[in-house]
């Protein structure tokens, strides 16, 4: 089954032959091998590219077990590139895998050679164009940001976008959107036909792969159990407000387990460098400032978040707000959780002060949306109750509400847009209606 990913591809197309090193991160199996070994593949030969001047290696490979070693990679991609008159397309595919050594040519026990030795060295060779993929185990977001030092052209890749998902999808596609809610959008998801075949493959994703990746890049060796249970209590809380005091308070008292907000919040951190879980911070917008704590946090994919609850609770609303998030950050908005404190007076005649919560504030560039996340507001009372923040923004930027229920969208007489989800995750233009 070919899923065409093309915001990422072309994002590829964009950054060809641009002087940096293309590196392709994302969680782990959400396509980011065959986004660039077959895909943007296709793409260069059919612009014109031979065969020969794509230079693939898959380290994760037995066969390549040698080039593990960076000079060992670094020789065999130079020895490949056998006309310095044309232009070459390098592809290594899991250059975590290569493993830092000693420098053979210096005395100083503490001179080490890595992949980033390699890659910054054949980055600087005009005839080459660099990509490569890397895995959450050692090559986690923020690494990057530190060891390529600005030369290192990042391109993210989420799982499958409900969009990307329904265009995908072989079935009625009546039974898309509680397909994708269910089990997500992990890409081999969609080959898979049985509850039991798609449980197992996502239970073991987490179980074998993140919290191994996790636990090894990060030398946790006593707290694997710790860890667990955090995910379950993150896992049963996503759209809450929590922060890392109030999952340590809780750890004492339901758990019995000591554990400090700190260790808390850096074992968060982790889940988050390896692209499983975001952080929403709140933002107070008439203060225009940002509120530290409380905070809410979103999984990457609500099929493994799901899963990891043995598909339990099922809050439609909650993962509903998830997915809505995940799509905002597909579309490369910057999102917050609003907040809109405002003044007023109770029945009794006392002043009173309270915060409304919005539950997400897009921006990007000059854009920004308002949006809150409602199963429904057919009745009078609940819509009112949806769109009680919004009403309270005294700027112009566009409001909208998503709602489970497929609907006609349509505005109310304050601008604000009334929308169905699945018109909105499957048509970017719809948050202009």
């Amino acid at each position: 089954m070919i899923i065409e990913r093309k915001r990422y591809l072309d994002k590829l197309i964009a950054k060809r032959e641009n002087g940096l090193i293309k590196v392709i991160t994302g969680i782990r199996r959400c396509g980011k091998s065959f986004l660039l070994f077959e895909l943007y593949r296709a793409y260069l030969i059919s612009s014109g590219v031979a065969e020969d001047n794509i230079i693939e290696l898959a380290l994760d490979e037995i066969a390549n077990a040698r080039y593990r070693n960076p000079l060992e990679l670094d020789q065999y991609v130079r020895s490949q590139l056998a006309n310095k008159d044309e232009k070459y397309y390098v592809f290594i595919d899991e250059i975590q895998k290569v493993s830092e050594i000693q420098n053979p040519y210096v005395d100083d026990p503490g001179a080490k050679l890595s992949f980033v030795d390699v890659l910054l060295g054949l980055m600087k060779l005009k005839n080459v164009d660099l990509y490569v993929t890397g895995s959450n185990s050692k090559m986690l977001s923020s690494d990057i940001l530190t060891e390529f030092r600005g030369r290192g052209d990042e391109i993210r890749v989420n799982p499958l976008t409900y969009a990307e998902y329904y265009t995908a999808y072989a079935g009625d596609k009546r039974y898309a959107w509680r397909e994708y809610y269910t089990y997500g959008g992990m890409p081999l998801i969609m080959s898979m036909k049985s509850h039991e075949e798609k449980s197992k493959y996502l239970k073991d994703l987490f179980s074998k792969t993140y919290l191994s990746d996790v636990l090894e890049h990060n030398r946790i060796t006593n707290d694997q159990m710790v860890l667990e249970e955090l995910l379950n209590i993150v896992s049963s809380a996503i759209g809450s407000l929590t922060n890392p005091s109030k999952l340590s308070n809780t750890f004492h008292t339901v758990k019995q387990i000591s554990i400090t907000s700190g260790t808390i919040s850096r074992y968060l951190d982790y889940f988050i460098d390896a692209f499983v879980l975001y952080k929403a911070y709140r933002y107070d917008i008439k203060g225009k400032k940002y509120i530290d704590t409380p905070l809410k946090y979103y999984f990457t994919d609500v099929g493994l978040r799901n899963a990891r609850l043995n598909f339990r609770q099922q809050e439609e609303n909650h993962i509903m707000e998830n997915i809505i998030y995940n799509e905002l950050v597909a579309r490369e908005f910057d999102v917050d959780v609003g907040v809109v404190e405002y003044n007023y007076t109770n029945s009794e005649g006392k002043k009173m002060r309270t915060q409304l919560e919005i539950d997400f504030v897009a921006n990007k560039g000059s854009k920004r949306y308002y949006i809150q996340s409602a199963l429904s507001v057919a009745e009078e009372e609940k819509r009112k109750q949806e769109i009680n923040s919004l009403v309270r923004v005294a700027d112009s930027f566009k409001k909208i509400v998503v709602v489970k229920d497929s609907i006609m969208p349509w505005h109310d007489d304050t601008g604000i847009l009334y929308i169905g989800i699945e018109d909105f995750l499957l048509d970017e233009n719809a948050m202009d209606f």
